[in-house]
């Protein structure tokens, strides 16, 4: 079934070719990750699950967060980090975390960058992120008040300040 909703007005934007690949490692709430979905749906981008799922990708919760735009995500299911990063070998990886000393902000992003998250409740893992601390990223926020972002939320900001940041470049050259 396909939205009814048209839009009414068609924003000009430069879409990056290729698309922006967004991964989640381990998702535990089927909400989040149907929001994300549609999140990518509606930016062309990749959807990548990586890991144990905290849910069934048939789960309803997650079904109805991405409304009927599923058959519009481009989703790639990977056992382990050890199969994302094998099946993405020449792709230039930015990792998120409360962790971050450099803001996301701080980066010149490109078409085909990789954004990668970690679960609600752990985020990343050491392991994920040793090595890679010029390539971890992080939103900042008053921590005086909240620990973390929704990982929706996260993903959105990030994926749009990409969308923007490309977009931008390709209006100067």
């Amino acid at each position: 079934m396909k939205h009814t909703h048209e839009r009414r007005l068609a924003l000009e934007f430069s879409w990056p070719d290729p698309p922006l690949n967004v991964a989640l490692v381990e998702p535990e709430i089927p909400p989040n990750t149907g929001t994300i979905a549609r999140l990518c749906a509606a930016t062309g981008s990749r959807l990548h699950l990586i890991g144990q799922l905290g849910f069934q990708l048939t789960d309803g919760h997650l079904r109805r967060a991405g409304l009927d735009y599923w058959d519009s995500v481009d989703l790639s299911r990977h056992t382990t980090f050890g199969d994302f990063q094998t099946a993405m070998p020449d792709k230039r990886c930015f990792y998120f975390s409360t962790r971050a000393t450099v803001p996301y902000t701080a980066v010149s992003y490109r078409p085909g960058d990789v954004l990668i998250f970690g679960s609600e409740s752990r985020g990343l893992s050491g392991e994920i992120l040793e090595g890679r601390e010029a390539q971890t990223l992080g939103i900042p926020m008053q921590v005086d008040h909240v620990r973390s972002l929704n990982l929706a939320t996260a993903v959105a900001i990030v994926l749009y300040e990409a969308l923007r940041n490309i977009n931008n470049k390709a209006a100067h050259e």
